[in-house]
């Protein structure tokens, strides 16, 4: 693995080889201790993009006082989801590789380095649905999970074509069935506005969660658009809620 710091105080660069997806994987690290959180970027993002976009700018309070630590995954959307080229049954599958490089590379390196077990998830627009279906399909390593403008629903993806390994990574499909006792003390945010094109998605995901019991809040800000300057004060907000 190479770890290099960079620019930002307690920014620092890993990229290693991942068997998982047979590639290299590159990851940007923010703070030095305190709870883990994997942050997702959004459609075909990178591993900069919400440095870039100044959504861990507003979290340097969080950061620089050694409450939480942010890790910023590198997104493999191109050759997963929106990958036209190839058959939809293996849009999901690289996918499925992606999962369990986070589950089996990225979560042990960020419980190696808190000493926490369970990790935050968070993202925003499709990497909402990244954090989502990464910490319902492993509620045993995911506490929280922070979504910001999210989406859940991945059939647009696929051309029409589903088998199990679709309905296993569509939230909206496997959570009204999902039984697991992790689930009774996560704690789920869905964020999103008045004016955001996810805001009925959120609103359905609130009542399969209802249905189940499990905890959580449907955050609807008024006049509240898709962008990042909502998602910029949503972020530092919900980090404030980590016990």
């Amino acid at each position: 693995t190479v770890l290099i710091e960079f620019d930002m105080p307690h920014e620092h660069y890993h990229k290693w080889y991942s068997p998982r997806l047979s590639r290299d994987i590159e990851v940007l690290a923010f703070g030095t201790q305190g709870y883990p959180v994997i942050l997702f970027p959004t459609s075909m993002g990178h591993y900069y993009e919400n440095k870039d976009f100044k959504l861990i700018e507003s979290a340097s309070w969080f950061i620089d006082n050694g409450f939480v630590k942010i890790y910023c995954p590198d997104g493999i959307d191109e050759i997963s989801w929106y990958n036209k080229s190839i058959h939809p049954a293996d849009r999901v599958k690289n996918h499925i590789w992606y999962d369990m490089m986070i589950m089996e590379e990225l979560v042990p390196l960020a419980q190696r380095e808190t000493g926490v077990s369970r990790v935050a998830t968070a993202g925003c627009s499709f990497g909402g649905y990244h954090a989502t279906n990464f910490g319902f399909r492993h509620p045993e390593v995911t506490k929280y999970i922070f979504n910001m403008g999210a989406a859940f629903d991945i059939r647009d993806q696929l051309d029409g074509y589903y088998d199990d390994n679709v309905y296993f990574n569509n939230p909206p499909d496997y959570m009204p069935q999902a039984q697991n006792p992790f689930f009774a003390d996560m704690f789920v945010i869905l964020g999103t506005g008045t004016h955001d094109m996810c805001w009925d998605a959120n609103v359905k995901m609130s009542g399969i969660l209802e249905r189940k019991g499990i905890h959580h809040w449907l955050d609807v800000r008024k006049n509240a658009p898709h962008d990042w300057p909502i998602w910029r004060e949503m972020f530092p907000h919900y980090l404030s809620l980590i016990k």
